[in-house]
């Protein structure tokens, strides 16, 4: 089986080089505790004053509103990238 065979599901079409898996549960809580703990926080020290008159479930779903679309469109794709770039990194070295 050629290293660039497109059909390969173990290769990336034509680069011959080797695809990196998913995330294990450990690797996704680490890098979900990464994505959402910082935008937490930045979101806290942002719009904390504005939604501090808020009870704490509208102050909760103000929060998550904002931090979700941050972290599932922004960040994780970065980690992803990020990660399979060092598991390549360390492969080849």
């Amino acid at each position: 089986m050629s290293p660039a065979n497109p059909t390969n599901p173990s290769t990336l079409s034509g680069t011959g080089a080797k695809r990196v898996g998913p995330p294990n549960k450990h690797q996704l809580a680490l890098m979900i505790w990464l994505a959402v703990f910082p935008t937490l926080v930045v979101l806290n020290l942002a719009i904390g004053p504005w939604v501090k008159d808020l009870n704490v479930i509208a102050r909760t779903f103000v929060l998550a509103t904002v931090a979700v679309p941050i972290v599932i469109y922004g960040l994780m794709p970065r980690l992803h990238r990020l990660r399979a770039r060092l598991l390549t990194r360390r492969a080849t070295a």
